[in-house]
C-alpha cells in the first residue's frame, strides 16, 4: 500500500509546489500535519466573499442563497 505524499497534497490543495515540503527540518509527518491543519485559499477566498457581502448595506441576513 502507498504512503500519502506531501507534495501531492500541496498540490490538491492549490498551494505553490514547495509550500510546505520546502521548508528546511521538516519531516514527512510535520509536512503532512501542516498541510492537513491548513486551509485551502481558494476555499477560504470564497469565505471571505461570502462574509464580506454579508455585512454590505442592503445585504440580505439569514441563510445563504
Amino acid at each position: 500500500m502507498g504512503r500519502l505524499n506531501p507534495p501531492l497534497v500541496e498540490w490538491l490543495m492549490g498551494l505553490l509546489a514547495g509550500h510546505v515540503t520546502d521548508v528546511p527540518g521538516l519531516s514527512r509527518t510535520a509536512q503532512l500535519k501542516a498541510l492537513g491543519n491548513g486551509v485551502v485559499p481558494q476555499q477560504a477566498a470564497v469565505a471571505l466573499r461570502y462574509l464580506a457581502a454579508r455585512q454590505e448595506p442592503g445585504a440580505r441576513r439569514g441563510r445563504a442563497a
